[in-house]
């Protein structure tokens, strides 16, 4: 491999000659060769390439950098915005806790190839844009990174996380008016209960849904405040008066998202309530996803010696061994997902606390947790949406069989016979293997015709529909 000579303020560097990135990003993947798959996210990247976008524009406009630098900057944003420089970003999260190297990672890929757009050789003469000087003008990494941060979590939830939650939010509702009057027995503690509708119990995983749906979007207005304009400190040091209003409105207009200027700036350089906040959120629908996918592969446990109330699709073999096995696949895949979001929430947590004096230093971390779990929540949703709740259907024999031999029907004569009687019913049943409208005309308790007229599932699903 040939290589060219790239210098940093720690002297001269070897970098491979066909790539953008200069010493501090070749230091970087010298120095932190941990984790074989724990890239930097390149969603971060590009946020990094939004914000140095409107960097460009808004040092341009309050007359610190030239319109030709500018030009330049923004045509190798939009190249990284393209996936055109995917494989110029190699560092990895475990580096450090500012994410100083993925900036100059960024900063120095646009200088050079700015250089190359600008007709110049790569590693010859002075460049034409300079990665600190030029690039990264009125910013620091304490403020880059967390706004790179900010951008790319957002775009995350806007994009993917709540289109698939709401594609399966809207498929269980629909199945809630469709299984309105499906009369089932109910469960708690995992035993018989009084009965309820499929779509009384479904209604319930809407409900669930729609408080963690807006829990996540009450969160997205502190999300949508960003630290650019702080820099080292949140001072604002070497950036021009106005800058930080003029660069977040950049940013929303190139993003089309509500991005604004962070209001206290050394909060967003030294801590990441924000990421902690909505990632709680996420954390949130992680614990009501993992309840609805249970309920649905309990219920559609069998086909022949499980519960079985519930139909679900097949959509491939289940067992190496047993043939015509089929598994709730889609269900263990949503629990595996609820259970990658959980673990999540407790490093963004730690991470959240290591905000000392003026800045958190465990940005990377948080970040590619945060995206990790954002995005296996949207798409786990539409998988499930897409490959289970669309297909699920009664099974209707069943599930009247599972009602009519369940002794917790009794409660219908509660108010008829009283507790006590109603009780000895359902024990002398139980003990005697005989069915609840034995026991009570045995022990005359009711007629035939009462408990015929007193004991109706129909009629026991209550008025909250």
């Amino acid at each position: 491999m040939k290589y060219r000579i790239e210098k940093d303020t720690m002297g001269k560097v070897k970098v491979p000659i066909n790539k953008y990135w200069g010493a501090q990003t070749e230091r970087s993947r010298n120095n932190f060769k941990i984790g074989s798959s724990a890239s930097m996210p390149i969603e971060i990247i590009y946020g990094f390439a939004y914000l140095k976008k409107a960097a460009a524009h808004s040092n341009c406009d309050l007359g610190v950098l030239s319109s030709e630098k500018r030009d330049l900057i923004s045509q190798v944003c939009e190249e990284i915005l393209e996936g055109k420089l995917d494989n110029q970003f190699p560092l990895v999260i475990w580096q450090t806790g500012s994410g100083t190297q993925s900036n100059m990672n960024v900063n120095e890929v646009i200088a050079n190839r700015a250089q190359e757009l600008a007709g110049k050789i790569i590693g010859e003469g002075e460049k034409i844009v300079q990665p600190n000087d030029d690039v990264n003008k009125s910013q620091s990494s304490n403020d880059t990174f967390p706004t790179g941060m900010h951008i790319a979590c957002y775009k995350m939830i806007i994009d993917t996380t709540i289109p698939g939650i709401e594609k399966l939010r809207d498929t269980l509702q629909a199945k809630s008016v469709e299984f309105k009057d499906v009369v089932k027995i109910g469960r708690t503690h995992l035993m018989d209960a009084t009965p309820l509708t499929i779509g009384q119990e479904f209604s319930g995983y809407v409900s669930q849904l729609n408080h963690g749906l807006k829990a996540l979007k009450n969160t997205l207005h502190h999300l949508a405040e960003l630290a650019l304009g702080g820099t080292a400190v949140g001072t604002g040091l070497n950036a021009p008066k106005g800058y930080d209003v003029l660069v977040a409105k950049k940013i929303a207009e190139f993003t089309g998202l509500p991005f604004i200027t962070a209001e206290n700036k050394f909060e967003a350089l030294a801590s990441h309530d924000a990421i902690v906040e909505s990632h709680g959120a996420l954390k949130q629908l992680a614990v009501s996803l993992n309840k609805i996918a249970n309920d649905i592969r309990m219920m559609a446990s069998g086909p022949r010696s499980g519960i079985g109330e519930l139909i679900i699709p097949a959509n491939e073999p289940g067992s190496s061994i047993m043939p015509g096995k089929v598994n709730p696949t889609q269900s263990e895949a949503l629990t595996m997902v609820c259970a990658q979001v959980m673990g999540n929430d407790v490093t963004i947590t730690v991470g959240g606390t290591q905000g000392h004096y003026e800045l958190n230093v465990f940005k990377p971390v948080m970040a590619a947790n945060f995206l990790q779990s954002a995005r296996l929540i949207g798409d786990a949703c539409a998988s499930f949406n897409e490959n289970c709740a669309i297909g699920i259907q009664p099974n209707y024999s069943r599930i009247t069989e599972l009602v009519n031999n369940s002794l917790m029907l009794v409660t219908a004569l509660n108010t008829k016979i009283g507790y006590y009687k109603a009780a000895e019913i359902a024990n002398t049943a139980h003990k005697n293997g005989t069915t609840l409208k034995e026991e009570a005309v045995r022990l005359g308790y009711v007629t035939p015709e009462e408990y015929d007229a007193w004991v109706k599932p129909e009629n026991m699903i209550g008025f909250l529909k």
